[in-house]
């Protein structure tokens, strides 16, 4: 028996043919296309992810008897897409360009509607560590409302991108509970008690989304792997190839599927599951634990109940640019057009790792000490958490006149130990609100990367597990379609199913002392930039 594990990224669309016990025995992956304006405004378009979504099937199930595939588990970003009541793409860009429908997750544009949400200090607030990010959907939906009214009047349904997929799978519109507890200030007290807050969305300026029993955002909430509706539809199934009414698993959003994929590796019982920290390592990176009990915490999104696994609470949080600011650190460096014409771009880290190496070797030092006077604060997309704060920026201390290779290599690894820092930012706040912190659990492209585990597992002194099966988000969503498929009763026993063993990078004792000293300069260059803007801000 086989389940098809379905990944909407921030670049591509990904899919999986997983077996039974969680080993992935086919994959695809087709690119998606992303238009940009202004440095804020990132948008994607529903029709061409939907054809990504059929190719990437089409792949995975070519050969196979379709009878043997009895699951479907979709996970996508936390875009917002919407479309008008004949279900066609209505634009997000002022504009006009009609294909452009989605507003992507790392989209900026709404933070002056997210500041003034969060001057309202609504009890939905709580829930999302006191403020809303620009990057959730009610400050994306409130922006439309104020500068595309032409769009806003055309809008029929409103879906989290999870949402839209599996609505165009099943026609069923149902929603996810994480996708709207996570990004959209579904208000979940504990289970039983969730909710729209009519209050809320009054006092924000969008009360017309309650109309119609909540009609164009949906009142009908299914928790992640719960069946949608009758399964594929016969035009869908025709499309790609499968059985009619094959199960269609209630989505999940992309990093959120990570955890599923990788929170039980090396045999995890559930009381293991709130000792770990989950990092799904991509073009952002997002942080995530798990707890059996409510816990709110300043500048870290949730509580959120039954998120990921049911009972469970999530705390989320995350840095904005991480993949994305390596690839930026690089290529606006002078050595990197030299450097891409001699090597492909996919073996760039690897050279400079291997340049930093062989550096450290000849100057007779620890690697990490080559950059003890470069120092990279790295919220260049401002800071998702602890601080909660868009505006914050990019810092660099320590630059020269070299632009010659080795000097991008140091930047590089400055930048990495940068990224590394503000994740200990992270998980001091998650241990002050009460989380016992004793791993590690990562996956995601930046594994590969053996500098970026190791460089985190020292300045963080914790053990950074990385599961065997690598493409954990994948798997994430298969575990879906397992449940949904009625294999499992449940998600915590379908990941007991189908994790897999996973390899342990321990810390390097010997340079706590060093990323302490380098971590004080972090903590310094931050209050040093708020300083600058308290100054500037007179002017």
């Amino acid at each position: 028996m086989y389940y098809i594990g379905i990944d909407v990224g921030t670049g591509s669309v990904r899919a999986c043919l997983s077996n039974y016990s969680g080993k992935i025995i086919k994959y695809s992956s087709h690119p998606l296309t992303t238009w940009s304006e202004y440095g804020t405004y990132f948008m994607q378009s529903t029709e061409n992810i939907w054809n990504s979504v059929v190719l990437c099937i089409k792949d995975v199930v070519d050969g196979v008897s379709v009878d043997k595939i009895k699951g479907i588990g979709f996970d996508a970003t936390c875009s917002l897409a919407v479309v008008d009541a004949n279900h066609d793409p209505v634009t997000v860009c002022p504009f006009g360009n009609k294909e452009r429908n989605v507003i992507l997750w790392m989209d900026h544009r709404a933070v002056g509607e997210a500041e003034h949400i969060n001057s309202m200090k609504h009890e939905v607030l709580d829930y999302v560590g006191g403020k809303m990010s620009p990057e959730m959907e009610m400050p994306k939906l409130l922006w439309l409302k104020k500068n595309v009214l032409q769009s806003w009047e055309k809008i029929g349904k409103i879906f989290d991108l999870p949402d839209f997929l599996t609505w165009k799978a099943t026609g069923d519109d149902s929603r996810s509970l994480c996708s709207l507890v996570c990004k959209w200030g579904f208000l979940c007290r504990n289970k039983g008690d969730c909710n729209w807050s009519a209050s809320f969305l009054k006092e924000i300026g969008l009360s017309e989304l309650l109309d119609n029993d909540c009609y164009k955002i949906g009142s009908r909430v299914l928790a992640p792997g719960h069946p949608v509706g009758m399964g594929l539809t016969e035009s869908v199934a025709n499309e790609v190839g499968l059985i009619p009414g094959t199960p269609v698993a209630t989505s999940i959003i992309d990093a959120h599927a990570g955890v599923l994929g990788m929170i039980g590796c090396n045999g995890a019982q559930e009381n293991m599951f709130e000792k770990r920290l989950g990092i799904v390592c991509v073009t952002s990176s997002c942080h995530m634990c798990l707890s059996t009990e409510p816990k709110f915490i300043k500048g870290v999104w949730g509580p959120y109940f039954g998120a990921i696994i049911d009972d469970y609470w999530l705390n989320e949080a995350g840095q904005s640019a991480t993949g994305k600011l390596i690839d930026h650190i690089i290529e606006s460096h002078p050595a990197y057009e030299t450097l891409n014409e001699k090597i492909p771009k996919r073996e760039i880290y690897a050279y400079l790792e291997d340049l930093l190496e062989k550096t450290a070797v000849n100057v007779g030092c620890s690697l990490e000490k080559l950059v003890k006077d470069l120092h990279v604060y790295p919220d260049f997309h401002g800071n998702r958490s602890p601080l909660a704060d868009p505006d914050m920026k990019g810092m660099i201390i320590g630059l020269t006149l070299a632009k010659d290779e080795l000097d991008l290599a140091k930047l590089y690894l400055a930048t990495l130990q940068g990224l590394a820092y503000g994740t200990r930012h992270i998980i001091e706040s998650l241990i002050s609100g009460g989380y016992n912190i004793t791993e590690i659990v990562m996956c995601g492209g930046l594994v590969k990367s053996k500098l970026f585990v190791q460089t985190n597992a020292d300045a963080i002194q914790v053990p950074v597990l990385l599961p065997e099966e690598n493409e954990s988000v994948l798997l994430g969503s298969a575990i879906l379609a397992r449940v949904a498929a009625g294999h499992s009763e449940s998600l915590a026993g379908a990941i007991m199913k189908m994790s897999c063993s996973a390899s342990s990078v321990t810390p390097n004792v010997v340079t706590k002392r060093f990323h302490d000293a380098k971590y004080d300069v972090f903590r310094s260059m931050l209050d040093l930039q708020r300083r600058c803007s308290v100054v500037m801000s007179k002017e």
